[in-house]
């Protein structure tokens, strides 16, 4: 949404004479959105919304009752048996609300973030289309936790050595390190036991001491604590 000063200033500049394609230019936005900017003649666009859907509060009560605090099995009945066409997302809105909304299983471990405390790596298995044949290609991902930084690549082959090479790019990329690097169970890096009681190969552990940092691997079940692959928008394909 563009904010109401800056579009005052682009349509400033249209009664001034400038042309729409310069104002982008200079504005730093789509020529369609000054367009549109001029056509309001600057002013910010009212919004109107739809009839505000009423439930009333006993029912919505005697249902999380019945269906034991499942919000969906709720969901489920205000649609099938009460007639009532109501967003999944504004009914737990409406929960919470009400006060009458739960804590979720959580996912993963949590952990709070601290600025540059902590990295993550992962690794994950793709296939993509290569000419005319489906590749296998593995995702690399480096990700400084915090501020999401995320530094990746694609590999037709990955082992310990390339692992050594990605991370020596990405921390040259990013000329830091954080002391924290959280891996799975790999044998990439690790050489025996399993998350805090996991054994860093040798040669890994001296690569990360290098580098100012040490290689921690998740505990079991918490999978979700280090990087995934699964954030990347583009690539580029190594061999």
């Amino acid at each position: 949404m563009i904010d109401a000063d800056k579009r005052k200033a682009v349509f400033l500049l249209h009664q001034e004479g400038m042309g729409r394609n310069q104002i982008a230019r200079r504005r730093g936005i789509s020529p369609n959105t000054v367009r549109g900017i001029i056509e309001q003649q600057g002013q910010m666009p009212r919004r109107t919304r739809s009839d505000k859907i009423e439930i009333d509060a006993d029912l919505l009560k005697r249902l999380y009752q019945e269906c034991d605090g499942f919000a969906q099995r709720v969901h489920e009945k205000l649609v099938e048996e009460e007639h009532i066409a109501i967003q999944y997302s504004t009914l737990t809105r409406l929960l919470r609300q009400w006060g009458m909304s739960r804590e979720g299983d959580r996912r993963c471990e949590r952990v709070p973030d601290e600025p540059g405390a902590e990295m993550q790596h992962d690794t994950s298995p793709y296939r993509i289309p290569l000419g005319q044949t489906q590749t296998k290609l593995i995702a690399s991902l480096l990700y400084l936790r915090y501020s999401k930084r995320r530094y990746l690549r694609f590999y037709r082959v990955f082992n310990r050595f390339r692992m050594k090479c990605f991370l020596d790019e990405a921390l040259k990329f990013w000329e830091y390190a954080a002391p924290l690097c959280i891996i799975d169970n790999t044998n990439l890096a690790r050489w025996r036991g399993t998350g805090k009681d996991a054994v860093i190969v040798p040669e890994m552990e001296a690569f990360a001491r290098h580098y100012g940092f040490r290689f921690v691997c998740h505990e079991k079940g918490h999978v979700n604590r280090k990087g995934c692959a699964s954030y990347c928008t583009s690539f580029a394909i190594c061999g």
